[in-house]
């Protein structure tokens, strides 16, 4: 399996361990905010539409068009995600 395949997979199971990971071996989480506040928010509340903002970031021109699609998925999983454990709680 290659690099990416094996990121995907790391994302997809523990999007909070591989937005860690990319904050840590990276420089992309410090190109799309300046601080440190909006991404450490990002990790604990909504870590797969973080993760996508992040990869989806580009310098010169922001998040753009696709990137956007990329992000709402994001939230939307995210927004499932914590749905799902509430219910599960619940039972």
């Amino acid at each position: 399996m290659g690099c990416g395949c094996v990121f995907a997979l790391l994302a997809a199971l523990s999007p909070r361990l591989a937005l860690i990971l990319v904050w840590l071996f990276t420089n992309l989480v410090d190109r799309a905010w300046a601080g440190i506040l909006v991404p450490l928010l990002g990790v604990i509340f909504f870590p797969f539409a973080t993760l996508m903002y992040v990869l989806a970031y580009r310098p010169a021109t922001g998040v753009t068009g696709v990137g956007w699609a990329l992000v709402a998925i994001g939230f939307v999983v995210d927004l499932s995600s914590s749905g799902a454990l509430a219910r599960s709680r619940r039972r």
